[in-house]
């Protein structure tokens, strides 16, 4: 499966200090790379439409998101990492934590401490869950 994209239907659930969740159903495409595993989807929201690739390795992971809305979030295991948060009104500087990064057939499962602009929002447990799209 060596460089071949793949279309999946990928379900993300956000959960922050284990009581708000967020859920999103989306479909996209998976491929693998260099060691690593790559998710990009896109979702449509009231601003626009967001370009989403996940990318994941041993020990490290990088949200990037493009579009109406743009971050940059990168995460490495035990090592703060620093990352941006760009929306209209300016560009926050975004800190991550990641205290769990596993990937494994049909998983990204990334949890972490997150901080914007100096203030510490929580943590966050990113469950992402992928499988193949049969048309």
């Amino acid at each position: 499966m060596a460089n071949t994209e793949m279309p999946v239907k990928i379900k993300v659930k956000t959960t922050i200090d284990q009581q708000e969740t967020m859920e999103l159903t989306v479909f996209g495409r998976y491929f693998q790379k260099g060691g690593a595993a790559f998710l990009k989807y896109e979702e449509v929201l009231e601003e626009g439409t967001v370009r989403t690739i996940v990318k994941v390795a041993p020990e490290e992971a990088l949200i990037l998101r493009g579009g109406a809305v743009k971050m940059r979030l990168p995460f490495r295991l035990h090592k703060i990492q620093q990352g941006s948060y760009e929306m209209p009104f300016g560009t926050f500087e975004t800190l991550t934590m990641a205290k769990r990064i596993e990937h494994s057939d049909g998983l990204i499962d990334i949890l972490y401490d997150f901080t914007m602009q100096g203030s510490p929002t929580g943590t966050y447990h990113l469950e992402i869950t992928f499988q193949e799209d049969q048309k």
